[in-house]
């Protein structure tokens, strides 16, 4: 007898993209992860910042409030940083590597400027990181904060000197788009520390 013909069923993939973007892409899942890893952090140190609010009749305990020009003008330019993350976000799907390069451009000159700021206002928190367990928690806080922008700049900076080559296209294109997702998350973490820190001293 003879054996039964086994039929080979063949699946047609050439139309398929050979890039994703967005949820279909592995490494989008994977950033998102790490951003609710890093989450996690960030609302442990809020817990223990209002613990020790409710530890204090007076806060900040033994200090001045954090002066306000450097974070607040560190809190504008994130605000305003979204625009160039946007712009990437959309474009790179479509593909248009200059407005890519031009949108990465811009927001490296945020980031640069958002890191400098934060040199100062370091400077302005009134407290020193010894000092006692409010003075350590907002160092942490700004600390944590400051690494995730330093990471985010260096991130930046590779994917800009790469869309001056030919090789920003395909995987390149899609790493931009998945860095502008990171960059909203800086500007979120930052916004909710800077009212944190500035605003609870002040009004509770």
């Amino acid at each position: 007898m003879n054996a039964p013909v086994r039929r080979r069923l063949t699946l047609d993939v050439s139309d398929l993209p050979g890039v994703a973007f967005g949820h279909r892409n592995t490494t989008w899942l994977a950033n998102v992860f790490f951003m609710v890893i890093e989450a996690m952090m960030f609302a442990l140190m809020f817990a223990t910042y209002f613990y020790l609010r409710t530890r204090s009749t007076d806060w900040p305990p033994g200090h001045l409030p954090p002066a306000l020009q450097y974070g607040m003008a560190n809190a504008v330019i994130f605000l305003v940083s979204v625009v160039p993350a946007w712009t990437v976000r959309k474009r790179a799907p479509e593909g248009d590597r200059r407005a890519v390069k031009n949108g990465l451009l811009v927001l490296t000159a945020f980031a640069v400027a958002a890191t400098i700021l934060r040199i100062f206002e370091f400077s302005t928190l009134n407290c020193r990181w010894s000092d006692d367990a409010y003075s350590s928690t907002v160092w942490v806080l700004i600390g944590m904060h400051s690494g995730h922008l330093v990471t985010e700049l260096i991130e930046t900076v590779v994917l800009l000197a790469i869309s001056f080559t030919p090789k920003m296209e395909g995987t390149r294109l899609a790493d931009a788009a998945i860095n502008s997702d990171y960059w909203y998350f800086v500007v979120i973490t930052g916004l909710i520390v800077d009212g944190l820190i500035y605003g609870t001293t002040r009004f509770l």
